[in-house]
């Protein structure tokens, strides 16, 4: 039964969960949001779609124009390099980022009558991002059941799983990470020192066919 609308990024975490679930899925969703690395990220998640059979669609929402500030975001100053647990890494949060995208998937879903909207947060994104916490997805997702009338609800497999793991997961699963994107900087290469890109070196490490420039 395909009762799933997934957040699909076309990075190595979500690819993983969309080729796990790929079964259940019926809509893949991706947002142009005004990030440095949308276009890349994008790019990758259609080309994952298209090789799934999965319905792919982009939705449109400029986050430089309303006002929101993060370096993650086009208007926002310079992706700074280090480890997701840095201090200096709390620029790269976009505020409430996915408490939106997740309201507008439940509109989607209920939309097409889908139960589940699936995320791919993980515990690596604790410490720096407040709606990839499991306290947060819990809340969401019962405001969420309860502003839908077929009850929506969040299915998000990887809160406690280390981004090794979902790694281990999708190697185990032949999950083509050669077709995923991480770096936060949006270059045609990873530039292999940013914090997605430090954390997918961590992950992927002894199988990654990333090509990064450091």
């Amino acid at each position: 039964m395909k009762d799933i609308v997934i957040l699909y990024s076309g990075g190595m975490d979500s690819s993983v969960a969309l080729y796990k679930y790929a079964d259940r899925i019926r809509l893949a969703v991706s947002f142009n949001y005004g990030s440095k690395h949308n276009e890349r990220e994008i790019e990758y998640a259609a080309k994952n779609c298209l090789a799934l059979g999965i319905e792919h669609r982009v939705i449109e929402m400029d986050l430089n124009k309303m006002g929101f500030v993060s370096d993650l975001l086009q208007s926002g100053g310079e992706i700074p390099n280090g480890h997701y647990e840095d201090e200096n890494m709390k620029k790269t949060v976009v505020p409430f980022r996915n408490g939106i995208m997740l309201s507008i998937a439940a509109g989607l879903a209920e939309s097409i009558d889908c139960k589940y909207l699936l995320i791919s947060n993980h515990a690596g994104d604790h410490a720096i991002y407040p709606d990839c916490r499991e306290n947060f997805v819990q809340s969401m997702s019962q405001a969420i059941s309860f502003g839908t009338y077929n009850n929506v609800e969040i299915f998000a497999p990887f809160t406690n799983l280390s981004k090794r793991e979902i790694a281990l997961i999708g190697k185990e699963i032949n999950v083509p990470f050669e077709n995923t994107y991480s770096c936060y900087n949006g270059q045609e290469i990873h530039c292999g020192t940013c914090g997605t890109c430090t954390e997918r070196k961590e992950a992927l490490e002894g199988f990654d066919p990333t090509v990064y420039l450091v």
